[in-house]
């Protein structure tokens, strides 16, 4: 997909890995500011493929990662060499991203991106009290729970299928919904929805039960209603090495023992 002249940023994680990394490659391709590049190259984790996403998805550069990080599920293998001929038969992934617009109790809406979910989160120990309304029809008068997320496929292998979730396949054109260690209804595991599903949840007695919302790493505390669409945006491409895309590693996971 890139050619051998491409122009490449490279950005790096903290961890002494990454930066040794980082140096090797820019001293042998040199540095690009991301603005200028055709591709952004990022080293380290998911966590830190997110933060990358997050913050020069804006640009509309195609991105490439590779796993310097306890987790790589969207990253590819590291290595040193032949940088240039991966990336010109690389395969394209392309994720669009869940908005959430919460509403707290200071009565300023924020309105951020996530790649991998969304989740609402009890914020003392006492359980959270939730409605959910699905297009602007009430479907779960209460819900109690330790939290509740909506997940995209591509981020249907991290928190959501540790909370009981389903495995989503890429370009599947919906969504997770899944409950995080639900009290009432107990048996209630969640459900697969729509991508064009406005899913809102109604924090129910925010203010004796305080729930946090979470857009990947952005957190915002004591919100009060939470709605969650699919972006209108474009979304993001990913780069991945061929024979080792996103899409197969979604369904290698299914059925993995591990």
């Amino acid at each position: 997909m890139i050619n051998g002249t491409a122009r490449l940023a490279f950005v790096a994680s903290p961890t002494p890995e990454a930066q040794e990394a980082l140096s090797v490659f820019v001293r042998e391709h040199g540095q690009i500011a991301p603005e200028d590049a055709d591709l952004i190259v990022a080293l380290g984790g998911d966590g830190f493929m997110l933060q990358t996403l997050h913050r020069y998805a804006d640009l509309g550069k195609p991105f490439y990662g590779m796993k310097l990080g306890t987790i790589g599920f969207m990253m590819n293998h590291h290595v040193s060499d032949g940088l240039l001929e991966r990336l010109a038969d690389a395969e394209v992934a392309k994720l669009r991203p869940l908005q959430m617009t919460a509403q707290t109790e200071s009565g300023n809406p924020v309105v951020t991106l996530a790649y991998n979910e969304v989740s609402l989160l009890r914020q003392t120990r006492q359980a959270a009290h939730v409605a959910i309304d699905l297009n602007g029809k009430e479907r779960l008068e209460e819900l109690i729970c330790d939290g509740v997320m909506v997940s995209t496929p591509a981020g249907s292998t991290a928190y959501n299928f540790s909370a009981g979730g389903p495995i989503l396949p890429l370009g599947s054109q919906v969504v997770a919904l899944t409950s995080i260690a639900p009290f009432r209804p107990r048996r209630w595991r969640g459900a697969v929805l729509r991508s064009d599903t406005e899913v809102r949840f109604r924090v129910l007695d925010p203010y004796k039960r305080p729930v946090s919302a979470t857009a990947d790493s952005h957190e915002v505390r004591n919100v009060l209603e939470v709605t969650i669409r699919e972006s209108t945006e474009e979304g993001v491409r990913i780069l991945f090495d061929r024979g080792h895309n996103l899409e197969e590693r979604i369904l290698a996971e299914q059925f993995s023992s591990g």
